[in-house]
C-alpha cells in the first residue's frame, strides 16, 4: 500500500487549501493508499539557525539538525513516505511564511561543506518519488500559477526531497467570500490527480 504524506501550509481551518487537502486525500484514500496530513500550523518547527550543521554530514541520508523540536519526526515521515502533496496558498504572492519555515528546514537534504560554492542534494541522483503541488489564490488561478511565486516553491520542496511533481492544483478566485466552498470544477480534476498517487 503507497503512502502519501500531505504537507499543508495553510493558516485557515478549512480554506480552500484545507478543502483541496482533504478531497485530494480522501480521493487517494478511495484509491487504496494510505494518507497522512500534517498541518503545518500546529507543527513544532523552530526557525532554521542557518548553522549548516546538518549540511556538512556526508551521505545519502538527511543529516540531523541541532534543534530538538518536531522537524526530526517530520523528515522521517518524509523519508517513508512514497508520495507527497505539498500545499499552501499564495500570501503576498509567495508560500505562507510557515511553509517557507518548513522549506528552510529541508536544507539537512543537502550537503555542503564549509569552502564549497553550492549545496550537492542528497536526493538528486535517487529514483524520484511523486508530487502533487496544491495552492490557490484571489486572482484567476492561471494568471497566479505563472505570476507568483507560490508554485515554484512548493516545486521547489519537492525537488529539494527527492521528488517530481506530476501534477499541479492550482484553485483562483477564492477572495469573493470570507468562506468560499471548493468549486465543483476542481473535483474532477481532483479525482484525476489522485490517480496519479495512488
Amino acid at each position: 500500500m503507497n503512502k502519501i504524506l500531505a504537507i499543508n501550509g495553510s493558516y485557515r481551518d478549512d480554506g480552500i487549501t484545507d478543502q483541496t487537502v482533504d478531497a485530494l486525500a480522501q480521493a487517494i484514500r478511495d484509491n487504496g493508499a494510505e494518507v497522512e496530513v500534517v498541518l503545518l500550523r500546529e507543527y513544532p518547527i523552530e526557525f532554521c539557525l542557518n548553522c549548516r550543521e546538518c549540511t556538512q554530514q556526508p551521505g545519502e541520508a538527511p543529516g540531523v539538525c541541532v534543534q530538538h523540536d518536531g522537524m526530526q519526526a517530520l523528515i522521517d515521515k518524509i523519508e517513508q513516505a512514497d508520495g507527497y502533496i505539498f500545499a499552501a496558498p499564495t500570501n503576498v504572492g509567495s508560500v505562507t511564511a510557515i511553509f517557507k519555515r518548513f522549506m528552510e528546514r529541508l536544507v539537512v537534504y543537502a550537503y555542503w561543506p564549509w569552502g564549497m560554492h553550492a549545496p550537492k542534494f542528497r536526493k538528486a541522483n535517487l529514483p524520484k518519488k511523486k508530487a502533487i503541488l496544491v495552492s490557490s489564490c484571489a486572482a484567476p488561478g492561471f494568471i497566479g500559477r505563472r505570476v507568483y511565486g507560490t508554485h515554484r516553491q512548493l516545486k521547489a520542496a519537492a525537488q529539494t526531497v527527492g521528488a517530481k511533481a506530476v501534477g499541479t492544483l492550482f484553485t483562483g478566485l477564492i477572495a469573493d467570500e470570507p468562506h468560499a466552498k471548493l468549486p465543483h470544477r476542481v473535483q474532477a480534476k481532483i479525482q484525476k490527480l489522485a490517480a496519479k498517487l495512488s
